[in-house]
Parts: C-alpha cells; structure tokens; sequence
C-alpha cells in the first residue's frame, strides 16, 4: 500500500509511520511542523519507502499530488493541546476545519479510503460516562474558546460523514482518548510528558485543579494497531469507534505515582485552572470511553496499563533531558 497520513511528523502520526513501513507500506507524510518535529521522523529518512513533505494541509495543489500516489489516507492532522487551543483559537479552527474540508474534498474525487482523527473531547461535558459513539455531546458556551476545538472537531465528523452519505466516499472515524507514549511533546499540556519532565528535573509537578479530575489513558502503540485495523475492516466504513483505555486514575494520584517512579525530590504543587488558562476554563471531571463498539469488531483490549506507559515515556525523555 501507499499510505498519506497528514501531521505525520506529529506523535501518533510518526508511531503509525514506524507501524506502516514495518508491515512494507510506503509512507508519505505532510506536517507543517507547528506542533510536529523533525526528530520524530528522522529515524525514516533513509529509508526509501519514506517520504516527507514539510507543508500545510491547506495548500490544495500539495496535497493533491500526495493523494494521486496513495491509496489511502490516516488524517491526524490538528491543532491539538488545550494549552493551544486556549491561546491559539483562530488557528485551531481553521486548521481543524479547512484541512479536513480539503483532505476530503481532494479524496472523494479519486475515491480514495480516509481515517479522520477525533478526540474525546466532542463529547464535551456530558456525564453519562463511559462515553458511547452514540451519545449525546454537551458542549460549553461560545464565549468560552475552550470548547472551540471540541467544536471543530464535531464538524469534521459531521463532514467526514456527509462525503460518505452523499458522495460514497469510504471513511472511518476514530475518537481518541488521552493517546501517550514516547514523542509526545509537555508543551501545549499533555500533562503525562509534562509531569514527567517536572519530575526528572526536580522541578514542582504542577497539576492544574485539585487533581481530583480523572482521565484514561491509552498507549500510542495499541492506538496506532487499532487504527490500522480499523483500516482494513470494511465493516468499519462510515462508521465511529472510540479508541481509549478504561484503566481510569485522577490526577492527584498521577502525580504522585509520577514522582515515585522517578525517585523525584519534586513537590506536587496545585494550581487553579484560571491560572493555568483562562478564567473561563472549564474542565471535564471525567472521560472514560465505552470501547465494546471496538472490541467487537476488531477484537481490541488495550495491552498496556499506565505504569507501561509511564515507564516508556520516564525512559524516553531521560535520554532527552
């Protein structure tokens, strides 16, 4: 196969891109780097079934030569981070928006399979966890930007299955929940790679709230092996699947197994959501998704719990520190 995956040079883009060049894929890859990194990728560079491309999702003219050599596309793409979101919001719509508008429009002309890349976060601050594909979505006001990506994301949903509905065009939609592992950047606040960096350097592990909010979280390579699945299930054509962990801890405790795990001299150190982002910042108390969707049709059980991950991600960034 010839595969397109857009933000490939992104965390879980560049965990897919190992994943396809090891099944014998040749893998081409888009970023305009704002939340990617060379680094990411340079592991593939000699490789001759991989090729890079250092662009926006919205030039329409390179993507579509992109889209003429591949049979398929993984669209990872996104302003992702709620620390972005909050400071960027203009960015995060229109890259949310227009370059899924045009990864689509450009596909349905050949006909070419598409994976759009959701998130948790479209279910917003509904409270009927854990979280069904068909739930409802309750999102906060407009005047708060924090639900502006949640938002945008909802759109290109609805989008993806439009083109699916009217034009034929097969698609799949996959929502992922709290995905960590090696690569991931602390920057616009994923706080796993963010405690943990605190932690290795002795440094305050600074959690936002009181820490009694709680999330699932999911490793990168079980993410990346349900999303190829997913990809090669007709049964799974216009359809959307949660792909998360149900293996559920607060953040207070995060924190602390955190700097257990790193023999850190660090204090936990709690800081208000307003002052963290925004006075009108408003967070989910919990996100917990329902994955027997999933589970039934590819058969998918996460394989590894958060100690796992946390071992992966304390050694990755001892090398990078």
């Amino acid at each position: 196969m010839n595969c397109l995956i857009t933000g490939g040079a992104g965390f879980i883009g560049s965990h897919l891109a190992d994943s396809l060049i090891e099944r014998g894929d040749t893998v081409y890859i888009i970023d305009d780097l704002s939340t990617g990194s060379l680094d990411n990728i340079k592991h593939l560079m000699k490789n001759k079934r991989f090729h890079y491309k250092i662009d926006s999702i919205i030039n329409m003219e390179a993507v579509k030569k992109l889209i003429d050599r591949c049979d398929e596309i993984y669209h990872l793409a996104a302003a992702v981070g709620v620390k972005l979101i909050i400071q960027s919001p203009v960015k995060t719509i229109e890259t949310n928006i227009k370059g899924t508008e045009v990864i689509l429009e450009l596909a349905s002309k050949k006909k070419k399979k598409v994976l759009i890349s959701s998130t948790s976060e479209v279910y917003g601050k509904s409270e009927d966890v854990p979280f069904r594909e068909d739930g409802d979505i309750v999102l906060g006001p407009t005047i708060r930007s924090r639900w502006s990506y949640a938002c945008s994301k909802a759109i290109d949903e609805f989008l993806a299955l439009a083109y699916y509905q009217e034009k034929g065009l097969p698609i799949v939609i996959a929502r992922f929940f709290n995905t960590v592992g090696p690569r991931q950047s602390g920057i616009y606040g994923m706080v796993i790679p963010r405690f943990v960096q605190q932690a290795l350097k002795n440094e305050p592990i600074t959690v936002y709230g009181d820490g009694s909010q709680s999330r699932c979280f999911t490793y990168v390579g079980n993410v990346v092996k349900a999303v190829i699945k997913l990809m090669e299930t007709p049964k799974a054509i216009g359809d959307v699947f949660n792909i998360g962990s149900q293996q559920e801890i607060k953040i207070k405790y995060l924190a602390m197994i955190v700097k257990m795990m790193t023999s850190s001299k660090s204090e936990i150190k709690y800081v208000p959501f307003t002052k963290a982002y925004d006075k009108n910042f408003e967070d989910m108390a919990k996100r917990i998704p329902d994955v027997s969707k999933l589970k039934k049709l590819i058969k998918y059980v996460p394989e590894h719990n958060i100690e796992y991950i946390l071992e992966r991600v304390i050694d990755y960034y001892k090398e990078v520190l």
